[in-house]
């Protein structure tokens, strides 16, 4: 098995009928064109932007050194996890995510379990996570019909920092507001129950066979352990909110844990020394990945910074 070294990944910018033409102060990016609601962080289409992976997109370093890249989470051979940040200016769809096994009863490998964490929040700002208690499937699809589903969501208000759970089949909607980071199985199945009169596809029976009306969506309240705090610890990831001053990181910041690891910087600088490989340096709104078999992982912090730690789990 053949070292392979930390490297950042390059933004991909994805055009959303919902999103930004001008996506300061977070990205350096402005289109006359359709704008940008999604900017994927991880995901088969993202480039390396350091190392000798520079240039290659993440599915080919995948395809090529999986076993050495992602260890223990190997699984299908496919990277773990899809990081995404949303930038929505009008609502999103109200929408659902199938689970699993309903996503390989129709030939998909997975469904799409996700979580959201707030970058930026507005005075009050909220989100949509499930139907509201007492409501029963044949309601959800009437209101889907008369357009007044909205008056069946149930409402969470959003702060800076908070950590949102999203379970597969939990009918969801955002809209202004906020800028979320978002982790999610590496899936884009997503069934529309409702769109505000936009000329995109519904998917009616879908939505309403993915929907549970129970789930266990909601604020996640952190988890405080040795000056840092675990956001959320569910079946398909574990992430970390880490304040960390100006010098060397905590060893167990970066602790080898036999699988990749994704670092994310919300606020500040760090870089990045491994055995054998040049620094590796990521910025505000940057992320990395730490390979599996990468060796002497240790992190400098260049100007006081908060990064998110996410760490897919084997299944």
């Amino acid at each position: 098995m053949s070292e392979i070294f930390p490297f950042r990944l390059a933004p991909y910018f994805r055009t959303r009928i919902w999103g930004f033409q001008d996506l300061a102060p977070w990205f350096d990016f402005k289109t006359e064109g359709e704008p940008i609601g999604e900017v994927w962080l991880t995901g088969e289409m993202c480039k390396a932007a350091t190392g000798p992976f520079a240039g290659q997109m993440l599915r080919a370093i995948t395809d090529h050194h999986g076993s050495e890249l992602l260890g223990s989470v190997l699984g299908d051979g496919e990277f773990p996890l899809l990081v995404k940040i949303l930038f929505p200016k009008e609502k999103l769809s109200v929408q659902v995510h199938p689970d699993d096994a309903m996503a390989r009863d129709y030939g998909e490998p997975r469904g799409k379990t996700e979580c959201w964490y707030a970058l930026d929040a507005e005075p009050g700002a909220a989100v949509a996570l499930g139907i509201r208690a007492g409501v029963t499937a044949e309601q959800v699809r009437a209101a889907i019909k008369s357009a007044t589903l909205e008056d069946l969501l149930e409402m969470v208000p959003v702060h800076k920092h908070d950590m949102l759970f999203v379970d597969a089949g939990t009918v969801h909607a955002m809209g202004p507001g906020v800028v979320i980071l978002e982790t999610q199985q590496t899936s884009d199945l997503t069934y529309r129950m409702y769109d505000y009169g936009r000329p995109r596809e519904l998917h009616l029976e879908k939505s309403l066979e993915a929907m549970r009306l129970k789930t266990r969506a909601g604020k996640i309240p952190p988890r405080p352990v040795n000056g840092h705090s675990v956001l959320i610890d569910e079946k398909y990831f574990e992430i970390e909110r880490w304040p960390l001053p100006a010098g060397e990181a905590p060893s167990d910041f970066a602790a080898p844990t036999g699988a990749v690891q994704i670092f994310f910087v919300a606020e500040g600088s760090v870089r990045i020394f491994a055995d054998h490989a040049e620094p590796v340096s990521i910025g505000r709104c940057q992320l990395a990945v730490v390979p599996a078999v990468s060796s002497g992982v240790k992190f400098c912090v260049d100007a006081p910074a908060e990064v998110i730690r996410i760490a897919p789990k084997s299944l």
